[in-house]
């Protein structure tokens, strides 16, 4: 069941792979080009097609770009990877750069001169172009949009993935495709709008009440489309990935039409027509500005409404919650069992929680390929374990593992940090630390309005005043059956989108300590109307239902560092574990839910 990382990735032929894209680059007479992590959909998950990053410097990270010159070739990478970074990328071929610290135009007119930056259109936003043109606007350096040319030296290539499409049951999705339809369609005749382009591969998947197989992990369609104001929708996907149940299933008023229509298709369009600057590649502008169809930046009409999820939604994600719980919970206690025997490695446990998943009867697929680190590996903060990099699961160290499923009815994500017999005081107020941010977290109440960079401090604090901190947000939204990183909900410093009920996110703060441990806790949670407290004034406000039902290890809490309100709301914690989880498990794993699950002894 394990499976290593499947694309044509391979450190040992980037020097080489990078030669031949610089020879293709003096042919068409540029001094550089843009390697972006995006597809066209600009998907954090890519299918193996669209691995040009991977493919040509060895990293495999979901986030980062790449920056090819004559003299040097630029891996930008986030706090997450700059661990993983240096273990993938031919070091001599490629330089790892900081990033946000270190932004393109600046480290571009630092090592060129002059000369044309090449560009996939397809690849890029209008918005990412823009900013990198203001930024060089005082250079002699250009960009030029063309062909991709990694594309050009890729000899072998995969196709494009052709996974077939399938129905989702409106039970579980709560309204209709018309439905939905019908209300983003006026939205575009309020706001004057003839049509908005769809280009996000969840957004087509939720409009229509389908999901698709064209990546893996997350059960998308790749495919672009056109809502329009009628509530027609035109999607220019691969017909083959449509049987007629499903054509059926999306009924009469859906139009079906390959991707080579696409183009054709944009200029017959009568404007104005929605694009989303953040996600729209500039690709679709260009052909509007040469069919004189005229367009207006606004959002993803569906990105909101899919956001906040119907009830129907909420309660089927529960029910997936429960069932993923159970299955967590016999896999820790298989893991405590066999964890002291010293012959366990990464790949085991991975293939072990797979199984339990499995056994459930219900797993569509992973939700990601699960993270699984043994002591220093755990500091990889997105570490994936391959054959070469597996470690024995040893005495004395922390265990990392953060995994979830895709479930016809929901998507779960969780991560548990796990002492594999006595990793040391320190890491128990590490580890304590993190778990009092994810408390403050769970219990908070807040006004309505407020976003995620309002809220993301409350899980830091613990840390911060240890002077240590982590380099990733607190927390990502999170689909229903659809992707499990989802916007344009977060909890992070970043993110300026109100929080409103129905919102799903990950809470899952985290310390990282390079060469030693790393620790994560995470469950999800929704956002709801918070109950009316004795006394107050009533204004409206929002707090969080937790959804994820599994202990936290005991052995690394340190009791006399928690509050008193950390250690009720702790306590209560676990008892809705027992509550929950306890009557779907039986025999000595439901003896292990019990201990684990007792209320926290005396500081």
């Amino acid at each position: 069941m394990f499976q290593t990382f499947t694309s044509s990735a391979d450190p040992g032929k980037g020097a080489e792979r990078l030669a031949a894209l610089r020879a293709r680059l003096a042919a068409e007479g540029l001094a550089g080009f843009l390697i972006p992590r995006a597809d066209a959909h600009q998907g954090e998950y890519v299918a193996e097609r669209d691995e040009r990053l991977a493919w040509l410097t060895g990293f495999t990270g979901s986030a980062g770009f790449a920056i090819v010159l004559p003299e040097v070739a630029g891996v930008f990478i986030d706090g997450r990877y700059r661990v993983q970074v240096r273990a993938q990328v031919d070091l001599a071929a490629f330089t790892p750069v900081p990033w946000p610290e270190v932004q393109p135009g600046p480290w571009i007119a630092e090592h060129l001169a002059a000369g044309e930056i090449g560009f996939d259109p397809w690849l890029h936003t209008a918005d990412e172009i823009a900013r990198l043109q203001t930024a060089l606007a005082d250079t002699a350096i250009r960009l030029r949009s063309t062909a991709n040319l990694v594309d050009a030296v890729w000899p072998d290539q995969p196709a494009a993935p052709l996974g077939m499409a399938f129905a989702h049951p409106q039970a579980l999705a709560g309204l209709s495709s018309l439905e939905k339809r019908e209300a983003l369609a006026a939205a575009l005749r309020a706001a004057g709008q003839t049509a908005a382009i769809l280009t996000l591969p969840d957004s087509l998947c939720w409009l229509l009440n389908i999901r698709g197989a064209d990546v893996l992990r997350n059960p998308i369609l790749h495919g672009f489309a056109v809502l329009h104001d009628d509530a027609r929708v035109t999607i220019y996907a691969e017909p083959a990935k449509f049987d007629a149940s499903v054509r059926a299933h999306m009924g009469p008023h859906i139009t079906l039409r390959p991707p080579s229509a696409l183009v054709p298709g944009l200029h017959t369009l009568q404007g104005p027509v929605r694009l989303d600057r953040s996600s729209a590649p500039l690709a679709l502008a260009q052909e509007l500005d040469e069919a004189g169809v005229a367009y207006v930046w606004g959002e993803d009409p569906c990105r909101l409404p899919k956001a906040c999820k119907t009830g129907a939604e909420i309660a089927a994600t529960r029910a997936a919650h429960l069932r993923d719980g159970a299955a967590m919970v016999q896999f820790l206690h298989w893991l405590d069992t066999e964890s002291p025997k010293g012959t366990l490695t990464e790949i085991d446990v991975v293939t072990a929680l797979e199984g339990f998943r499995r056994a459930t009867n219900a797993l569509h697929d992973l939700s990601f390929d699960t993270i699984c680190g043994a002591g220093p590996n755990g500091a990889i903060i997105h570490y994936r374990v391959t054959q070469d990099t597996n470690r024995r699961v040893q005495q004395g160290q922390l265990l990392l593992v953060d995994s979830g499923g895709q479930y016809q009815d929901g998507t779960t994500d969780i991560t548990r940090t796990l002492a594999i017999g006595d990793p040391g005081d320190e890491a128990r107020t590490c580890y304590t630390r993190v778990l009092q941010g994810m408390i403050a977290i769970s219990r908070a109440r807040f006004p309505k309005g407020l976003a995620g960079r309002d809220l993301d401090a409350l899980a830091r604090a613990p840390l911060w005043m240890a002077g240590q901190d982590y380099d990733h947000g607190t927390g990502h939204g999170v689909g229903a059956f659809l992707s499990v990183h989802e916007g344009p909900q977060r909890l992070s410093r970043l993110s300026e989108v109100p929080l409103a009920p129905g919102m799903i996110l990950s809470n899952e703060p985290g310390y990282y300590r390079e060469g030693a441990f790393g620790i994560r806790l995470e469950n999800l949670i929704v956002v709801t109307e918070a109950p009316a407290l004795p006394g107050g004034d009533q204004r409206a406000q929002f707090a969080f239902e937790t959804l994820t039902f599994v202990p936290f290890d005991r052995r690394l809490i340190d009791v006399a560092l928690l509050a008193p309100g950390e250690r009720v709301w702790l306590d209560a914690y676990h008892a809705e574990v027992l509550a929950k989880i306890g009557p779907l498990i039986s025999g000595p794993a439901a003896d292990w839910l019990h201990r684990a699950c007792a209320p926290l002894p005396a500081a």
